[in-house]
């Protein structure tokens, strides 16, 4: 299984490997992003206060965290459809398929690979906060941190198998990417917090996996919140992993089915 494993990280990592180009205008896209923050913090930073106080942050050092952690909410939602469909532009999606191994092993390796690019990405988050902007980091427990990013990494997996097995059936059209690009990503606290919101948009928030999410990391690295004080946020994340993951594994086994059996498996 590890050789399996390690065979498919090193076909993706010789494929991103190949775009040099594309991976320095990620690092380019990640500080235009900041910049643009930084900016709007300096304009309309202090009206951001009053609704900070329980994180003890500005609003730039909020939204940084946030848009750093989105990295593996987003890469897992939209890289397992766009690794699928990138497999059937190429034609080697079958032949994939085709080989002896278990299709929780190809997830697999698209998951640990979508981590690795997504800790990239949160890494350059960091380096910039932490030497050009000079936030302060200290207060961090990992181990909460650490609790919070695995079931979020699970749960949001989980949706992007959801997402691919879509892609799958009718190669075009993505209502679970869709729902977290324009849904979550607003309503869910990645741009401000969810107390700015109007209360009817609030009750959608606290039906969002994302929000709990976004405010357990954002507790845990600024003021140190154990996994203890986090139990709410923790809690429901884990059930949402426990019933999504069989689910998305199982849509997934189902979408092979139905597309093997329209002879519609390389079609895009």
């Amino acid at each position: 299984m590890l050789r399996k494993i390690f065979a498919l990280l090193k076909k993706d990592f010789l494929m991103e490997s190949s775009y040099k180009l594309a991976f320095i205008m990620n690092i380019f896209s990640v500080c235009a992003s900041l910049l643009i923050y930084f900016f709007i913090n300096k304009l309309f930073g202090n009206n951001m206060n009053k609704y900070l106080e329980e994180f003890g942050v500005n609003y730039f050092s909020y939204v940084l965290l946030s848009m750093a952690f989105f990295s593996y909410i987003g890469v897992g939602i939209g890289s397992f459809s766009s690794r699928i469909r990138f497999e059937q532009l190429q034609g080697t999606l079958e032949s994939l398929l085709l080989t002896p191994t278990k299709t929780e092993i190809i997830l697999l390796s698209m998951t640990i690979w979508n981590i690795i690019f997504a800790t990239i990405d949160v890494l350059i988050y960091f380096l910039f906060g932490l030497f050009l902007f000079k936030i302060n980091f200290s207060n961090i427990n990992l181990i909460s941190t650490f609790a919070a990013l695995i079931l979020t990494i699970i749960s949001f997996s989980s949706l992007g198998i959801l997402s691919a097995s879509f892609i799958l059936i009718y190669k075009r059209g993505n209502p679970t990417a869709w729902l977290i690009s324009t849904l979550e990503g607003v309503v869910g606290g990645v741009y401000f917090p969810i107390s700015v919101l109007p209360g009817y948009l609030q009750i959608i928030a606290h039906c969002l996996p994302v929000t709990y999410a976004i405010r357990a990391i954002e507790l845990a690295v600024y003021q140190g919140y154990s996994i203890f004080q986090l139990k709410n946020e923790l809690l429901f994340l884990l059930i949402f992993s426990i019933v999504l993951c069989p689910l998305s594994l199982k849509a997934f086994k189902k979408a092979i089915y139905i597309a093997c059996c329209r002879g519609s498996l390389t079609q895009y």
